[in-house]
């Protein structure tokens, strides 16, 4: 998925709804720094596109059979409109002020900050959700001491899903410690020798 083939839909979503600024949550989010920032494309793999339409979130349920998976518009170009609501996910506060606007035509897509994603993901803890989070990790747009920083101001469903959270947090941020280490060990110049 790319921000044309995004577009492309909004251009049709807002032909059956009326709208024309929505907002983009899920591993999709990534797509509004792909005019900045060359994407991993396993962060890109999804074909659902989480959204809602900013103005009246309901609305976005409307266009489902239109858009949403198993559509024509899915079976013809391999990406659907999976609608949601902007209560579903799993954010820290202040998500809405963080959400970056990508103008097209006369429409506007507003995607989640990754690190917020980040936080949504570790929520739900999916094997998929964790590759999309390592990837982003490694390529710089997913900062660990942002995303603990935003730990405490999440609104998690309940305590065993901020259990579950911060322990996928603390892996992870080990995880890249280690690879961060192991990247030194092995650069060009470094006099450390293997024990």
């Amino acid at each position: 998925m790319n921000l044309d083939a995004l577009f492309a839909m909004f251009k049709e979503a807002r032909r059956l709804s009326g709208h024309t600024d929505f907002v983009v949550i899920g591993s999709l989010s990534i797509l509004g720094l792909e005019q900045s920032f060359e994407i991993p494309d396993t962060m890109t793999l999804s074909n659902d596109v989480d959204c809602f339409t900013q103005a009246d979130p309901g609305r976005i349920f409307d266009i489902v059979k239109s858009l949403g998976e198993n559509s024509p518009y899915h079976e013809k170009s391999g990406y659907f409109l999976d609608p949601v609501s902007p209560d579903l996910p799993t954010l820290p506060e202040g998500w809405h002020d963080r959400l970056i606007k990508v103008e097209r035509d006369g429409l506007r897509a507003w995607f989640l900050d990754p690190n917020d994603a980040a936080l949504s993901k570790y929520a739900r803890g999916e094997p998929r959700d964790r590759r999309w989070i390592k990837a982003g990790i490694l390529a710089g747009v997913v900062s660990m001491p942002i995303v603990k920083s935003r730990v405490g101001s999440t609104s998690f469903f309940d305590a065993d899903e901020e259990q579950r959270a911060r322990a996928l947090i603390e892996e992870d941020r080990a995880w890249f410690e280690f690879v961060k280490d192991s990247r030194s060990d092995t650069s060009p110049g470094n006099s450390k020798s293997p024990q």
